[in-house]
């Protein structure tokens, strides 16, 4: 990819998630030319607004471009985020649209991409008002999830939508092994960082302005994380008492499993998650927080190297914690003889409470991937909740904000689970339900996420 033209960057990139079905993220940390802001602005901007961009683009378009040419569709949409997103001056858009076009080796499309953005600044008042009749173009998402949302949150469904299309703040995780929030938000301040610290959450510190980690006071010696407001709620809820026996189940990339360590001393901890290349992610996190210790990973997966689990002890705090590569569901392989007193399952979701961050979520997504999550959070339940010991608790957190994935599915274990007993959450975050609590996007400046306590009696 080229460096010296983001647009021409953006393009490649949009065309292998829209396309390729790829996700973004990945693809923005692969290349040296995606760290360029405006390659990543054209991406997020381009994605966040697919739906309402591919609206006004086929009421443009006489008939769509063959599957060869569909980077041209890419570029397009980017033409048209500039001049309505960003402001950009019409004749710039439109000569930058055009000339990105030899980078892509298509001279032949220069009079359509010309004609069809000029087209779009003679009518762009009446088009983009007919086509914002419909809700779900107006606010940028696909039919099936703005059916759900609506359904879901009847009172409350402009609010997610829209809050979900904003910019997610950057939030640390401060270590209080180090040192309590109140402190960090000094050594921030002694550096010219603005910042905010959390009113829900006392180890969140919301960041005026996103910055490069290595900007931050002693990031690399692990007194500071990277981390939501509401992911960070989970360590807290687990009541965590010293020698406890902890699961974090599906824990990639770590965040809550360094959290636990940090809220509590001593404990015992297994971090489970069945992609090698992601729980290395977890390995690398534990080695910044606790950088004196080894940690050493277990991989029970078909490729793996096996091996006997065992406790790696943490010499800085006196806990012990094991990485697992395996998957957690199936823990007649990996779980003999291992109970526990607190489990995390941190649910593989629909991840639509975290749009405002991977808005690439609203293309990869499909309405039938639901069903196939639900069946794999109820197999991760079953599972999981016989390692559980008696007076145990477990807590189940997605972020997701669709009922079938959160509340719906709670209420099905507790019926069907004798020994099953609902925790009231006792806060003031979040939105109170008979199982649980459910947070929307960008309350307290939080993602979405759901929480429930469940009780082994």
């Amino acid at each position: 990819m080229s460096q010296a033209n983001p647009r021409l960057t953006a393009t490649k990139i949009l065309h292998r998630v829209i396309y390729q079905g790829e996700s973004l993220s990945p693809l923005l940390a692969d290349t040296e030319a995606a760290a360029d802001p405006l390659v990543r602005d054209l991406c997020f901007g381009s994605l966040r607004w697919h739906e309402r961009l591919s609206a006004v683009l086929n009421a443009l378009m006489s008939k769509a471009l063959k599957n060869k040419d569909k980077d041209v569709e890419c570029l397009l949409r980017i033409g048209l985020y500039q001049i309505i997103y960003q402001q950009t001056p019409d004749h710039a858009a439109v000569n930058e649209t055009v000339s990105t076009l030899k980078g892509l080796k298509k001279p032949w499309a220069k009079k359509l991409v010309n004609a069809i953005l000029r087209n779009f600044l003679r009518r762009n008042d009446a088009l983009l008002a007919k086509i914002d009749e419909n809700d779900a173009v107006r606010h940028a998402f696909p039919a099936w999830l703005m059916g759900k949302i609506k359904k879901a949150w009847p009172d409350d469904w402009q609010q997610i939508v829209s809050a979900s299309n904003q910019r997610a703040p950057m939030v640390l995780r401060v270590n209080r092994l180090h040192q309590s929030q109140d402190e960090y938000c000094k050594k921030l301040e002694a550096c010219g960082i603005q910042a905010t610290a959390s009113a829900v959450c006392d180890t969140a510190i919301i960041l005026d302005k996103p910055m490069n980690v290595s900007e931050l006071p002693n990031f690399a010696k692990g007194e500071v994380s990277v981390q939501d407001t509401a992911a960070q709620l989970a360590a807290g809820l687990l009541d965590l008492k010293p020698n406890m026996r902890v699961l974090d189940a599906c824990a990639a990339p770590g965040g809550k499993t360094g959290h636990i360590l940090e809220n509590c001393q001593p404990l015992s901890v297994i971090a489970v998650d069945n992609s090698a290349s992601r729980m290395q992610r977890v390995a690398e996190n534990m080695s910044r927080i606790f950088p004196t210790s080894p940690v050493n990973i277990v991989d029970l997966s078909e490729d793996g190297n096996g091996g006997k689990i065992t406790f790696d002890r943490l010499e800085e705090n006196n806990s012990h914690i094991t990485l697992l590569v395996a998957d957690a569901a199936k823990t007649v392989q990996w779980a003999e003889g291992l109970l526990f007193d607190r489990i995390l399952l941190d649910a593989p979701c629909s991840a639509t409470g975290v749009i405002r961050r991977h808005p690439d979520i609203k293309w990869l997504r499909r309405a039938d991937d639901i069903k196939g999550l639900q069946q794999q959070q109820q197999q991760l339940l079953a599972s999981l909740w016989s390692q559980l010991k008696p007076q145990g608790k477990l807590l189940y957190a997605t972020c997701s904000i669709l009922p079938d994935e959160n509340e719906k599915q709670m209420a099905d274990f507790i019926d069907q689970t004798e020994d099953a007993v609902i925790q009231k959450i006792e806060t003031n975050w979040g939105h109170a339900l008979r199982y649980g609590r459910q947070i929307f996007p960008n309350e307290s400046a939080m993602d979405g996420f759901y929480y429930a306590l469940i009780k082994k009696v």
